[in-house]
């Protein structure tokens, strides 16, 4: 029996890793340009969770600011949740090597999200509400115009189908809005980009990943089970989720059945 032994290219993995840092500063620009993210004088606070998402994107916005047409800041947040086990040290070293203006916040919402709901109900809602509550009083701290988050494309299209098979609306996660408040700006930059490719560059990059364990725990979410669904779609009928995508870009209120979106009553022959 003869082993057969697979030999590296290194000249391969470097134009693959390349191209895949291109493509990811490509796709964030586009979003940034499409729906108007960042402008001139801007102090961006991106959210750092220590998840390979924010990662991506802290790092893909530190590539871009270097050829950027307008100028901005960048100033990296983690919310410290007091998760028992919680790695405090590995978020300030990183940052600290890499020469970024941050700051760390300490606030226990794990007690909190503990001691309010009961075992084993889902806990990711109650835990975004905190955790949004204190970023948006940091944000007015540090004196941020825009507040950016890692959620992506999947994250978006995971969220559009809860709200229509769970909620009944047609809402997903928008790449920009207003707080209720009225005080600020909340972008997602990689609104265009796919799980896969930020899970591709954060080996790439060996980023120092933090797994959450406050709700990783918990199997049997709807958010994971709709990704899975997405997956076998793709799996099953590739190009299936990125017509999906595009639907989300490509509205026709007059196509529906939303009476405040399109005057139905109005129409005469």
């Amino acid at each position: 029996m003869h082993v057969v032994k697979l030999h590296r290219d290194p000249r391969r993995e470097e134009y693959e890793a390349n191209k895949l840092a291109k493509r990811l500063r490509r796709q964030v620009g586009e979003a940034i340009a499409d729906f108007g993210m960042i402008e001139e004088g801007d102090r961006v606070m991106v959210c750092l969770s220590g998840g390979k998402d924010s990662y991506g994107l802290l790092d893909v916005l530190l590539a871009l600011r270097e050829k950027a047409p307008v100028s901005f800041d960048l100033v990296a947040v983690n919310l410290d949740q007091k998760q028992p086990g919680f790695p405090a040290h590995v978020l300030p070293e990183y940052l600290s090597r890499l020469g970024v203006q941050f700051r760390i916040v300490e606030q226990d919402t794990y007690s909190v999200v503990k001691r309010v709901l009961p075992e084993g109900k889902t806990m990711c809602s109650l835990c975004s509400r905190l955790r949004r509550g204190v970023l948006y009083r940091v944000a007015g701290e540090l004196g941020a115009t825009k507040i950016a988050l890692g959620h992506h494309r999947d994250d978006i299209l995971a969220t559009f189908f809860l709200n229509l098979f769970f909620g009944g609306k047609l809402k997903a996660m928008p790449p920009k809005l207003k707080s209720d408040d009225g005080r600020h700006i909340v972008i997602r930059p990689l609104a265009y980009v796919k799980e896969d490719d930020l899970a591709a560059y954060a080996e790439e990059k060996a980023f120092p990943i933090i797994p959450c364990n406050l709700c990783g725990s918990q199997e049997h979410l709807q958010r994971r089970q709709v990704r899975d669904l997405l997956r076998q779609w793709e799996k099953q009928h590739p190009g299936r989720v990125e017509s999906i995508v595009s639907a989300l870009g490509d509205v026709r209120a007059s196509h529906l059945l939303d009476r405040k979106l399109f005057d139905f009553s109005g129409l005469k022959t």
